[in-house]
């Protein structure tokens, strides 16, 4: 496992840079899926206005009117921003990052160079000020420009991305009631980051795409239909983070013989000790396994503040859903131009994840609840929603469409 890019490049490469102990794996790897997904949005959305699936719309905006100076602040924060604690980090990563007290722990601390701070803000804010005089003119107008679906990627991307994260974190609270209180006793940006939930992610992002839509006048089924395969895929992308990272997202201790039909795979495929998880798990566990310290008689590095490992050896479930979630990804992509009915492709996209994630539950770590007399996992109840959600979702723009003669 690779907590960060530090350990992967002296690893495979032999070449230690402090500076990238900041570099979470997970993180990474989650930012590229939001790149990767926006990529593909904004060539679905071009796709399908030149289809005339979908339309552009009007918008008003100045011409010549400045933006004002909460926008000169905001530089000049961004600007202090670099120069007091990004600056230090480089700088000094060397020093700071050689204890086994996470880089976080610095990174959110009051340390730094305070007049590079101040020396940025007075640069950043003077050159945006600047910037904003040169366009500004003596009498503004307003025009009515025209908004292509696919300008709106990055917008749609943020709205997603934010009301996604968001999310995540409420339905992971949820689920760990225990986190919650010890949340709210001692917030922390580094708490928050911790622990997310991704069904959370898909339920709140998606409500906030679906306002975002509806505000600029977007047909949200063709919308959802464009996003439907970005989303697998992402998903796909994401889990591939919990696998590099070892975040926590594995299975149950697997100590069964690896099956015959899986003989041309390696061991870890079947059942994997996660070393050096970014978690450093230590200790019994309540779901069968035990944190243990690698030493140097096991085969794995020791990477300083993350040398432990897991045994028995667990399901690696995340690498699991990245296999699905891409063979998903590719079946709904070759579908996206020969499922004409909107909302279509999208109820095949929950039915398809509902499924996926219900199954792979079994054989995951997860926290169980009573509902109606059945012990389930949130997720599990969940998936069992988005699936049938799918099913009637499908059924129903289907008969719209054949009663319109589509």
């Amino acid at each position: 496992m690779y907590p960060n890019l530090y350990f992967l490049f002296q690893d495979l490469f032999g070449i230690e840079i402090s500076a990238l102990k900041l570099v979470n794996s997970f993180g990474l790897m989650v930012a590229l899926a939001f790149v990767v997904a926006s990529a593909l949005l904004r060539k679905e959305l071009l796709r399908k206005e030149k289809e005339g699936l979908m339309k552009p719309t009007q918008k008003q905006v100045w011409v010549g009117k400045a933006e004002g100076p909460l926008t000169w602040i905001s530089s000049a924060l961004l600007g202090f921003l670099l120069g007091w604690k990004v600056l230090w980090l480089l700088l000094n990563a060397s020093d700071l990052f050689t204890g086994i007290s996470p880089p976080q722990r610095h990174l959110f601390s009051g340390d730094g160079y305070p007049l590079l701070g101040i020396l940025g803000a007075v640069v950043f804010g003077v050159l945006r000020w600047r910037e904003d005089m040169k366009q500004r003119l003596d009498t503004p107008e307003q025009k009515s420009v025209m908004v292509h679906p696919w300008e709106r990627t990055g917008s749609i991307t943020m709205v997603a991305a934010i009301g996604g994260i968001l999310g995540a974190k409420f339905f992971h609270l949820l689920e760990y009631p225990d986190e919650m209180v010890a949340f709210f006793r001692e917030p922390s940006l580094q708490g928050f980051i911790g622990g997310l939930t991704i069904y959370g992610g898909l339920i709140v992002g998606g409500l906030t795409v679906a306002i975002y839509a509806r505000r600029n006048r977007m047909p949200f089924l063709h919308l959802a239909d464009a996003t439907a395969p970005v989303l697998m895929l992402a998903y796909g992308i994401g889990r591939m983070g919990c696998q590099i990272s070892g975040d926590g997202d594995w299975g149950i201790p697997n100590t069964n013989p690896k099956p015959n039909w899986l003989s041309w795979a390696p061991d870890w495929v079947w059942s994997y000790p996660f070393p050096n998880n970014v978690n450093a798990v230590y200790g019994p566990r309540p779901a069968g396994y035990t944190g243990k310290l690698i030493t140097e008689n096991d085969p794995w590095p020791i990477f300083e503040g993350f040398g432990t490992y897991l045994d028995p050896g667990v399901y690696p479930t995340s690498l699991y859903e990245t296999i699905m979630a891409t063979a998903i990804f590719a079946f709904l992509w070759s579908m996206r131009k020969r499922w004409r009915v909107p909302g279509f492709m999208f109820a095949v996209y929950m039915m398809f994840n509902g499924l996926e994630r219900f199954f792979i539950e079994k054989i995951r770590v997860n926290a169980e609840m009573g509902f109606l007399g059945m012990t389930l996992t949130q997720a599990e109840l969940i998936s069992m929603v988005t699936f049938l959600g799918g099913l009637t979702l499908a059924i129903l723009v289907s008969r719209r469409a054949a009663a319109s003669g589509r």
